[in-house]
Parts: structure tokens; C-alpha cells; sequence
């Protein structure tokens, strides 16, 4: 869709799931760098549809992919 921000979905292993701002390799690097720093740190990113900031436990994240075109699917 024209003029639609990428989207990246994001599968927990609680079976939650959370919709970020981002294509898959913009959320990928937070959650690599949140990885690689001190155990506990979490990866900021910004929810899709408030654009609110969300703090995510990388050690939780089961699958990322790419949103579908239309909300709620």
C-alpha cells in the first residue's frame, strides 16, 4: 500500500504477539544489540499503532515477520 509504514510482527513466547514500526532488519539490530549487552537489557521499539514506546525482552522474541497490509489481520 502507498504511503503505509513497514511493520514488523513480532511472535513472543508467552504466544502474545506485538506489531512494531520497522522493517524486519530495523527491529532485528535492537534486539541483536540488546543481546549482545548485559544480561536483562531489554530493546526499545515503537508500537506500530500508538507509536508508543515498548521495552521487549530479545530472550522472549520466538519469530519475527512482516506485518499484514491490513489492521488486524
Amino acid at each position: 500500500m502507498i504511503g503505509t509504514r513497514p511493520r514488523t510482527r513480532l511472535l513472543l513466547s508467552t504466544g502474545d504477539r506485538l506489531e512494531v514500526a520497522g522493517t524486519i532488519e530495523d527491529v532485528e539490530k535492537p534486539l541483536q544489540n540488546a543481546v549482545r549487552s548485559s544480561p536483562g537489557t531489554l530493546a526499545w521499539l515503537t508500537d506500530a499503532d500508538s507509536g508508543a514506546s515498548v521495552c521487549v525482552n530479545p530472550a522472549h522474541v520466538v519469530l519475527l515477520a512482516p506485518a499484514p497490509d491490513e489492521p488486524g489481520a
